[in-house]
Parts: C-alpha cells; sequence; structure tokens
C-alpha cells in the first residue's frame, strides 16, 4: 500500500465491500441497495420514505428507484403516513423481513470476520481515523467554500 493516498485506500476498500455485499445479495436475486434499504426500514412501524435517503447516504433519485423496484419485488408497501398526510411510511411485507433478516446476517457476518481477523486495538485505531476523517470532512476543514470559490 506504499504510496496510495488515503482516498484511494478508501475507494478500493469500500468498493471491495460493495462487490462482496453485491455478490453475496445475488444469491437472492437482490442488491446491496436493497440490502441497505431493508435494514433502515423499522420492520415494525414502518419508516418515512423521507427519513430513509439520509439514514442511507442516498440521493433521493436513487432511493426512488431502489424502492420502486423494492415495491416490484414485493418487499415493501407503502401508506400514507398518519402523522403526516404528506409524507409516505414504507412498510416490509413478510417476504421483505424474510429479505431483511438475510441482509442482516450478511452485515454481522463481515462483521463478525473482521472482528476475529483484525487485533482490537488496529480496529479501534481505524474507527478511530475515520471518525476523525469524517469529523474534518463535516467541520469543513479540508476544502471552505472560499477555497473552492478561489479555484474557479
Amino acid at each position: 500500500m506504499k504510496d496510495k493516498t488515503i482516498d484511494y485506500v478508501l475507494r478500493s476498500t469500500w468498493m471491495a465491500v460493495a462487490k462482496m455485499y453485491n455478490e453475496q445479495a445475488s444469491v437472492k436475486n437482490s442488491t446491496m441497495a436493497t440490502g441497505f434499504a431493508l435494514i433502515s426500514i423499522d420492520p415494525e412501524t414502518g419508516t418515512p420514505s423521507t427519513a430513509l435517503g439520509p439514514k442511507m447516504g442516498m440521493e433521493a433519485t436513487s432511493l426512488s428507484r431502489t424502492l420502486k423496484a423494492m415495491e416490484e419485488k414485493g418487499l415493501i408497501e407503502r401508506s400514507r403516513n398518519p402523522e403526516d398526510g404528506r409524507s409516505v411510511l414504507i412498510h416490509l411485507t413478510d417476504y421483505g423481513r424474510e429479505m431483511r433478516d438475510f441482509s442482516k446476517h450478511v452485515v454481522k457476518t463481515f462483521d463478525n470476520v473482521v472482528k476475529t481477523e483484525i487485533a482490537p486495538e488496529k480496529l479501534n485505531n481505524f474507527l478511530e481515523v475515520a471518525q476523525q476523517i469524517n469529523e474534518l470532512i463535516n467541520s469543513k476543514k479540508i476544502y471552505t467554500k472560499e477555497q473552492a470559490l478561489a479555484k474557479k
């Protein structure tokens, strides 16, 4: 990994994880995006569609396509939100609950294997560094608006 940028390491690692998840999801004729959506939906009360995007880190258009495909496969049902008539609640069907359990199992298996194979102090260091990188990004310490405008 010598001479690799932090960005490269993050992207290539996430791409490997995404590929692995998509391979597992394909066993059930599904996708990683569908699996993450299933995990993000409250199995008891449902979840407002507007809350799913931010929860999953997805753009609205991508989420709309994912939800449409999920509805067509019989994984979810949409209903009016009784607390806010303008929004829609996403509920899991029985098949959706079954697939949610499968998705959770895939994620937990990955998590457990990583925790078994990597020493706890190394894993804690990784998580701490990842959190700090997120904080740097979220606090705009890497690129400010002024820097972006100056580059134009």
